[in-house]
């Protein structure tokens, strides 16, 4: 049995956000985004702090962690790999679960397809892609259909939201 989320025809056909309200918004969500990555860091460096401490990872033998996991790249590419990862999550997670992140709340936006349904959680995660870390915003500037390169690409738009 296959099931399918409901278009919500009551969020469809609302006005699409134009480049200014987003911006508005992604300059908020992008300070949450960085204390997400802060904690996602600090967790990450205590996790290889352990598991130096245990003997079950040996890094370059620096006097500081941080320098250490710069010298060893695998490592350093896993290290990596969760920050974008826990940041990615964080924009998905809300992307699917309500149309929202915090600072879309607050300027009363919401991302959903065309007719009114709420992105998939993969979908949410290619659409982190295709912003290209925002810069798919700019196609706003020249679009007459309001809509940048992540919602042509993933079928979605970004709706005002009414008061």
């Amino acid at each position: 049995m296959k099931v399918t989320a409901k278009p919500n025809y009551q969020l469809a056909g609302l006005p699409r956000a134009g480049f200014m309200p987003r911006l508005g918004a992604a300059i908020y969500d992008v300070l949450l985004a960085c204390g997400v990555y802060a904690l996602a860091g600090m967790l990450g460096l205590a996790l290889i702090a352990m598991l130096q401490h245990w003997g079950w990872l040996t890094l370059a033998p620096q006097a500081e962690l941080a320098v250490a996991l710069q010298q060893t790249p695998v490592v350093h590419g896993v290290y990596q790999l969760w920050l974008l990862l826990c940041v990615v999550s964080f924009y998905s997670y809300f992307w699917s679960r309500s149309g929202q992140t915090l600072g879309m709340k607050a300027w009363r936006l919401r991302v959903q397809h065309p007719n009114g349904q709420n992105l998939s959680p993969i979908t949410a995660v290619a659409r982190c892609f295709w912003s290209l870390l925002g810069l798919g915003n700019l196609l706003l500037l020249v679009s007459r259909q309001q809509l940048a390169l992540q919602d042509r690409l993933g079928n979605t738009e970004v709706v005002q939201l009414p008061k």
